[in-house]
């Protein structure tokens, strides 16, 4: 994973690093790729969220096992991210980046085409390998095309792909996977990576990866200042997020809403997309500001969602303010890692990584469990008894969430 300090090269390194210049505008081609990527990621993820009734049917699994689509995903990014990222941190970045897209359009295909749940499953496994070592490249390349006052904002750009997917994409895949199948909606996704190849290749340039002379062991990242709470808050946020995400379906039944949960989908997503302009503007400067009213928003919307559940009005209210809370959270937590690492981010991203994906896969799995032992109703209050734990640590770290970033 690319190093995300912006100090100069060494000179061994000089002609293959992206020349950073303060007061030039943003690289928008090769951030939009970066975001594309990312979006191509998410849709992967994500999709089988919406389709869960379509999947279930037609693998003849349960809808709780067609869940584990997402949660054996995020278990193959968990395991894979951090060896992935010591393995290669000393490689270029962009045939690392090509070799994660491609794998997508591999897998999707895959996916596909498979008729039977093992195959399936280890595809999605696959895939989250591949996701794995994206999501580590990307934040690392995103910032070192900028000098560090735009840090924030490139990463912002470079994460766009993760809204854009939960605002258009996953509506849109779970409405064209409910008129002609879900299995079109993967194969159009390896379609798209093996389109997105030719642009990386266009826009990106070939960074180098971090010397083996500048590098920490992983358990010195980990003891940084700020490194253990921003993987705790960040761990919560995403366990709480994903409990409710993979499930939305069942969880909304009860208000009559499981038919219209494309629209619920495309609701929350809008609502994550109208937020990220404003994280962007403001993530250099009020780090600490955006992550703590991030979770109290999130909190608020779960208790919302616990009182008043069964009642459509209150759902779509609860789900605005719950996708205006999560929407950031990709930049807001890749900002803080790369700030309190420093030089050594690269390692802090693939920590960040590892945890996002234990919280998926643990989100994934405490929602199956829930949903099959006591019912999806009671996922809100599930979800505000973890969230508000973390405002705390996220307000006693200040070198975490330092009050000005830049």
């Amino acid at each position: 994973m690319q190093s995300t300090d912006c100090a100069l090269p060494a000179p061994q390194e000089a002609a293959s690093t992206p020349v950073v210049v303060a007061g030039a505008g943003l690289p928008l081609a090769a951030l939009l790729a970066l975001a594309t990527a990312g979006f191509i990621t998410i849709l992967t993820e994500a999709s089988p969220a919406g389709l869960l009734l379509q999947i279930s049917a037609d693998l003849d699994v349960s809808q709780s096992l067609a869940g584990q689509m997402v949660t054996i995903y995020a278990i193959g990014s968990l395991v894979a991210a951090i060896p992935l990222v010591a393995l290669t941190k000393t490689w270029r970045r962009r045939p690392l980046l090509i070799t994660a897209i491609s794998g997508f359009a591999v897998v999707n295909t895959v996916t596909a085409l498979s008729t039977d749940y093992v195959v399936t499953m280890a595809a999605r496994f696959l895939a989250g390998v591949f996701a794995g070592l994206l999501w580590a490249l990307a934040a690392g390349y995103a910032s070192r095309m900028v000098p560090p006052q735009q840090q924030g904002r490139a990463i912002t750009v470079a994460m766009l792909g993760a809204p854009v997917a939960l605002s258009i994409g996953i509506p849109a895949g779970t409405l064209l996977g409910a008129m002609a199948g879900w299995r079109l909606t993967f194969g159009l996704l390896s379609i798209m990576a093996a389109l997105l190849v030719g642009w990386v290749l266009w826009s990106l340039p070939n960074s180098p990866g971090q010397r083996a002379e500048r590098r920490l062991a992983l358990s010195s990242v980990f003891r940084l200042p700020g490194i253990r709470p921003i993987l705790f808050v960040m761990f919560a946020v995403v366990f709480a997020h994903n409990i409710l995400y993979t499930y939305i379906v069942p969880f909304l039944e009860p208000s009559g809403l499981d038919a219209r949960a494309d629209t619920v989908l495309l609701v929350f997503g809008i609502a994550s997309l109208v937020v990220i302009p404003i994280i962007g503007a403001l993530v250099d400067r009020h780090l600490r500001l955006l992550v703590l009213a991030s979770m109290m928003l999130f909190a608020a919307a779960s208790l919302l969602l616990a009182v008043w559940g069964e009642q459509s009005a209150a759902i779509y209210i609860g789900v605005v303010a719950w996708g205006l809370a999560f929407g950031g959270a990709a930049t807001l937590f890749q900002t803080a890692s790369a700030m309190a690492a420093g030089t050594e981010a690269d390692a802090a991203q693939s920590m960040i990584v590892t945890a996002w994906n234990a919280a998926m896969a643990g989100g994934g799995l405490a929602g199956g469990v829930l949903l099959d032992s006591v019912g999806a109703a009671i996922f809100p209050a599930v979800l505000l008894a973890i969230l508000l734990q973390a405002p705390a640590v996220a307000w006693a770290s200040r070198h975490g969430f330092p009050s000005r970033s830049g």
